[in-house]
């Protein structure tokens, strides 16, 4: 099990500071949607020249233009991007084909993805399912649940709202990658905040971390 941290509404500097600040309790760094879009795939580039030792998430969201994106991804550094559920058949296979030719893997994004699209999706199992409570959503209903479908045979992977008090039920559900935003980088002490998550989830799974 890993802890993704996902890095939005922020500078650069700031970014990068925030993941130095939490790297020895997290092991996917994700470069947020919001950095990419305000400071573009040299946001990636970045991030991966500055935590070589990490895997490195590029919050691509794609819903079209499959190649062309993810060579940005993957020839700026990362090891994973991310693609909607929602896109066609097509882009996600190109996702995938990309995905392989840079030896890394792809996300879907199953945001307000139906249980039939899901079921249609399963044939791309190399790739991680993640399931996705929106920020517009949490701000809303600040206490929304991640619904965790069947992702038996993929990896999975949960976002949206995270909390510590929610983490166990995550755990218990076998979800493989917890990524985790604001309950770190808006806590008043964000390496004492990712290190409480980190000996959490180590204890509920009775696993020393490596």
């Amino acid at each position: 099990m890993k802890i993704q941290l996902a890095l939005d509404r922020m500078n650069m500097g700031e970014a990068i500071e925030m993941a130095r600040t939490v790297e020895s309790s997290i092991d996917w760094i994700e470069v947020g949607t919001s950095l990419i879009k305000e400071f573009g795939t040299n946001s990636i580039k970045e991030m991966r020249k500055h935590f070589p030792d990490k895997k490195i998430v590029a919050d691509m969201k794609t819903m079209d233009n499959a190649a062309y994106e993810m060579d940005l991804c993957f020839q700026g550094g990362a090891d994973v991007a991310t693609v909607m559920g929602a896109a066609s058949d097509v882009t996600i296979q190109k996702c995938l084909e990309k995905a392989l030719e840079y030896n890394g893997k792809i996300m879907i994004d199953l945001l307000n993805v139906s249980d039939s699209r899901l079921e249609q999706l399963r044939i791309y199992n190399q790739a991680i399912f993640c399931e996705h409570v929106s920020k517009d959503s949490q701000e809303i209903a600040d206490h929304a649940m991640i619904h965790m479908r069947n992702h038996a045979g993929s990896m999975s992977a949960a976002a949206g709202g995270i909390t510590l008090s929610s983490l166990p039920v995550m755990i218990r559900r076998g979800v493989d990658v917890l990524i985790i935003g604001s309950a770190i980088t808006k806590a008043k002490n964000p390496a004492e905040a990712a290190r409480l998550f980190n000996e959490t989830m180590n204890g509920e799974k009775g696993v020393k971390k490596v």
